[in-house]
């Protein structure tokens, strides 16, 4: 990867696999994220086009104007049985809500929420009154800061996006959810 924050612009090694430079290409921005001494770094990169440079293809893209970084979560991740997942109603305070599943939750107010892939949400997006349903009726509020966000597939085969989350605020019936799902 070549940086030039003069020139406005970041240049990167093309993928070996020819569909996946395909895909970028024919994007206007794209997501790129890594693993970095313990950080999940992300950030996105708009305008990428096919160079050439030193004899060797290439692409570049505009430098980035957003780059997130997080250190790795604290503690580990827990899978969790029924009543997951639960609907959200996500953003309600925002200028466009919208439906997702919150997943599952982690130690450390880490949660998961699956979404629309036509829904673009960056990282360190704010989901300001998110409803999220309880089990067994009933709702409650909390804010959520996007930390990440990654493509995925749902068991019936339609493609959505799946960001994970960190709780900024919560409510006293979340809480006692997390505390009975995760034995705490």
């Amino acid at each position: 990867m070549i940086i030039d924050p003069r020139a406005g612009r970041i240049v990167l090694t093309r993928s070996p696999v020819e569909a996946a430079n395909t895909a970028v290409l024919s994007r206007a921005r794209c997501t790129f994220h890594c693993e970095l001494a313990g950080w999940h770094v992300e950030f996105v990169a708009a305008a990428p086009r096919a160079v050439v440079f030193k004899r060797r293809p290439l692409i570049e893209c505009r430098f980035p104007e957003l780059l997130a970084s997080n250190p790795r979560r604290a503690s580990d991740r827990v899978r969790l049985k029924a009543p997951m997942p639960l609907n959200v109603h996500a953003d309600t305070r925002g200028i466009m809500p919208f439906e997702a599943m919150l997943l599952d939750f982690g130690f450390g107010g880490i949660a998961f929420l699956a979404y629309a892939s036509s829904i673009t949400l960056e990282p360190g997006t704010v989901l300001r009154g998110c409803r999220i349903a309880l089990p067994g009726g009933g709702e409650c509020l909390a804010d959520l800061e996007v930390r990440y966000t990654q493509a995925i597939t749902m068991p019936n085969g339609r493609r959505a996006l799946r960001s994970g989350c960190r709780f900024l605020s919560t409510s006293p019936q979340l809480a006692e959810l997390a505390r009975r799902v995760l034995g705490r």
